[in-house]
């Protein structure tokens, strides 16, 4: 398997038992990117669980020191921040998620996300259309 840039919504998966679970298990074999605001979506999602009453403080706390020992190279913000602006504001979408688009194209490595309305967004744009792959479409 090649390299890919994973998300947040890839990420939690492989400590949070989630639909896509196995899929996102699989990627582990890859090279794997992101830019290191991957650890902060993935502690407030972590959170979030926690109010809901999904998982406990000790779960949470266990999930991400998994997350912090991933294979996955992380790259600063800062590298990423300026072509992420200027793609959030051609796709019309966040540039939290604009920031794993922005490390994929600078790399040529595709973002697996499970994020279909990322994926919709990025795949309006021909030129855009293959930095970006569903995670249900991983093989």
């Amino acid at each position: 398997m090649s390299g890919f840039i994973v998300d947040a919504s890839v990420a939690l998966k492989w400590v949070i038992g989630e639909s896509g679970e196995e899929a996102a298990l699989r990627l582990r074999d890859a090279t794997l990117g992101a830019p290191d605001i991957l650890l902060v979506e993935c502690g407030s999602a972590l959170w979030a669980k926690v109010r809901r009453r999904e998982i406990d403080e000790d779960q949470a706390n266990d999930a991400l020191a998994s997350l912090r020992a991933a294979p996955v190279v992380l790259t600063l913000l800062s590298d990423l921040v300026a072509d992420a602006l200027h793609l959030a504001f051609l796709l019309t979408h966040p540039i939290y998620d604009c920031l794993y688009l922005a490390l994929a194209v600078q790399t040529g490595t595709p973002v697996v996300t499970a994020d279909r309305r990322f994926v919709d967004a990025v795949r309006r744009h021909p030129a855009l259309a293959d930095k970006i792959v569903p995670l249900e479409e991983v093989p």
